[in-house]
């Protein structure tokens, strides 16, 4: 029993110098699809950095979700692999030591990796998603041109609709825009100009756009007539009031919505809608991913033992396409899912039970010595390929 208490206690203390790597190689990774949109807003729209610093904290929820149970697999099938290239397995056996028995401080490891994603999901992932709007928005009313888009229709200010072709970051001039204002009842208002200049009052959430040279089209919807009106310069005031609305009262989505929101609405709601879907996916997905913690790491326990007859890298490479599988079936199992094509209860737990039948397989082969032959592996990625 000592014996198996030290093996345990070892095993565990080598599972975790690796995890912690590869949530910060991971969660690198993750960032480095953020960067331009980064360096973008600190080079072009002088955000202040910690506004920057206050965004990807309130992202990381998001990505940990993901990087988490990654993470773990990562652990346990670099942990196995040292430990079989150092015939370190082979010596336990030995000594008495079963693979079954080995399993123990792997488990308790993948509940540690499990509770933490589970906590990032659900509490971490719509504090996150609600921060980040907030933030958004605060970094908007002296911004208010990172919102803007090229060639885009922007419906965030109240009664307007605005289009611009493309905006020069230098001058910070809006080129071919066109405008529809609806805010005068009975009458329909376009505006086309070939150039523009914002103004901000961020205290209040108002801005005036300055046109130059452009055109008016007035629209009676009652009397069918049209005035024209072409002008030098045109001042326009335009109200961030609907973006606000949207954030401080607007309805949340589902990625907004805590457990218990989420719960609520599908009890109360009965339209089986593309809605109904969605927050029945992102509440199954709130316990799935995190108990897939359980099944990559009950993969990762056989590769990294077979892989050292085979190459280590061999090994790395199909535990990240085995993960890569997994998150295939979770994305497919999630567009299904929102058309009511199959129930959202099979597509987000088929994955789990894929990946942790696969690893389930090979450990029992692993155990009564039976070879995976993961050395034909890449041969068969060649052949299919061909």
């Amino acid at each position: 029993m000592k014996s198996n208490a030290i093996v345990n206690r070892y095993i565990l203390k080598e599972l975790i110098p690796p995890f912690a790597l590869n949530v910060m190689f991971f969660t690198f990774v993750f960032l480095l699809t953020e960067i331009l949109e980064i360096t973008n807003m600190i080079v072009n729209y002088n955000v202040d950095l910690f506004s920057v610093l206050r965004m990807l904290a309130y992202s990381m929820p998001y990505f940990l979700v993901f990087v988490l149970p990654m993470s773990v697999m990562m652990a346990v099938l670099l942990t196995f692999l040292r430990m079989s290239s150092d015939n370190e397995i082979i010596a336990l056996k030995s000594v008495g030591v079963s693979l079954y028995q080995m399993l123990p401080p792997v488990f308790l490891f993948c509940l540690m990796g499990c509770l933490l994603t589970g906590w990032m999901s659900i509490y971490g992932l719509p504090w996150g998603r609600l921060s980040l709007k907030k933030l958004t928005v605060e970094v908007a009313r002296s911004n208010i041109d990172i919102g803007l888009k090229e060639r885009t229709f922007n419906n965030s200010f109240k009664g307007v609709m605005l289009y611009v072709s493309r905006i020069d970051l230098k001058s910070k001039a809006l080129i071919d825009v066109f405008i529809q204002d609806d805010r005068t009842a009975k009458t329909m208002i376009t505006v086309i100009a070939p150039r523009g200049q914002i103004f901000s009052d961020p205290e209040h959430f108002r801005f005036q756009m300055r046109l130059f040279n452009g055109m008016i089209n007035q629209v009676d919807l009652k009397t069918r007539k049209v005035n024209t009106i072409n002008f030098e310069t045109y001042d326009l005031n335009l109200d961030l009031e609907k973006a606000v609305e949207k954030v401080s009262g607007g309805p949340k989505n589902e990625k907004e919505m805590s457990l218990s929101e989420l719960r609520h609405y599908l009890k109360t709601d009965t339209k089986r809608d593309s809605k109904y879907y969605n927050v029945l996916i992102m509440f199954h997905k709130k316990f799935s991913i995190p108990f897939a913690c359980f099944a990559l790491g009950l993969l990762a326990i056989p590769l990294g033992i077979q892989s050292k007859a085979a190459r280590k890298s061999v090994g790395l490479g199909l535990g990240l396409a085995l993960f890569l599988l997994y998150y295939l079936l979770l994305s497919a199992g999630q567009v299904f899912g929102e058309t009511g094509f199959y129930p959202p209860l099979i597509g987000m737990w088929v994955p789990n039970i894929v990946t942790g039948g696969i690893g389930l397989c090979l450990l029992v082969r692993t155990v009564r010595g039976r070879p995976v032959y993961i050395d034909l592996i890449p041969y068969l990625f060649k052949w299919l390929k061909r």
